[in-house]
């Protein structure tokens, strides 16, 4: 998968390594963005591109990949409500969004930017800024149509990431936060490939309650120590149903096996902490609005306060 260089920061254990015959060659190289190098004949070295973007990541403090196991646990919400608190937390730090789900964008609406379009000039390409100190870079803003399908293998995608990573003029940034879709696939391993000398800050990591959503949260977290990602958490989505009308609080994905926080005493990872669903916030989110401002007093905003508590300590 990876070179011999990086193998020991990042590369699975089913890479075959450079100095193999199966270097390149194996099922395992499939959609690697290194398999093109590791195939070729003569000296053989990481993809240029992990030096490019360690040399365009340098002004940019934390790197924080936002991960799940599962799709529908509400992950791109969170990436969303991590930016916009980070952001309205202090007007004088930067925070930028990078959405790598290729096939399934769904930032640049959520953040309320989808009519925008990026712009290229000599330094790169510019993000779309949602407000003063927040950015977004996004291939939803590269589409001729929100309804247009991405098909694309896995070459494709791992190119168009190493174009984010590499190509996006993002300035100087306390946060860089970015989306990934859901699972341990070819994006997943592209980012952490391309940020293996980036100083890459580590993984939050974003469930439901449910035994269902667990099972596949704890591969996303067995994926994180076979690639030498650190595990910043996990925050537990959708923890229970807040009533637009009288505000009570309802489960609805019963904790029959404790739920995360159990989860991550068993693994010894970090508990960040719960976030109830409520529905002013997921309207808010199909509108594009700035919930963080909006909605001061949901139950989201304020248990969100925690959660960002707990995440900068890690992060110190």
């Amino acid at each position: 998968m990876a070179t011999a260089a990086i193998r020991p920061e990042s590369a699975p254990e089913h890479c075959p390594g450079t100095g193999s015959e199966d270097a390149g060659k194996a099922s395992a190289c499939a959609g690697c963005p290194n398999q093109q190098i590791c195939s070729t004949a003569g000296p053989k070295g990481p993809d240029p591109g992990i030096e490019v973007v360690r040399e365009r990541l340098e002004s940019v403090r934390n790197k924080i990949l936002v991960l799940s196991g599962k799709g529908g646990v509400g992950k791109s919400t969170v990436t969303a409500l991590l930016g916009r608190a980070l952001a309205a937390a202090d007007r004088e730090k930067n925070v930028a969004v990078l959405d790598i789900d290729i096939c399934g964008p769904s930032q640049p609406r959520v953040m309320g930017v989808a009519d925008e379009q990026v712009h290229q000039s000599g330094s790169g390409w510019s993000p779309v800024y949602v407000d003063d100190n927040l950015s977004l870079m996004s291939i939803g803003f590269l589409l001729s149509s929100p309804d247009d399908a991405i098909i694309w293998r896995g070459p494709k995608k791992n190119g168009m990431i190493r174009q984010f990573l590499s190509e996006v003029d993002w300035g100087q940034l306390d946060y860089l936060i970015i989306d990934t879709p859901p699972g341990t696939s070819d994006e997943h391993l592209s980012v952490v490939t391309y940020l293996s000398r980036a100083s890459l800050a580590g993984a939050v990591i974003v469930t439901t309650p449910q035994e269902v959503a667990l099972l596949d949260v704890r591969k996303e977290i067995d994926f994180c120590k076979k690639v030498k990602v650190e595990v910043l958490g996990v925050v537990e989505n959708m923890a229970s149903f807040v009533c637009p009308c009288c505000g009570a609080e309802t489960e609805i994905f019963p904790a029959d096996t404790g739920g995360a926080r159990r989860m991550c005493e068993e693994l010894d990872i970090p508990f960040l902490g719960s976030l109830p669903l409520d529905p002013k916030v997921a309207r808010c989110c199909d509108e594009g609005g700035d919930f963080v401002a909006d909605l001061p007093d949901s139950p989201v905003v304020l248990a969100l306060g925690d959660i960002m508590k707990k995440l900068a300590e890690r992060l110190e």
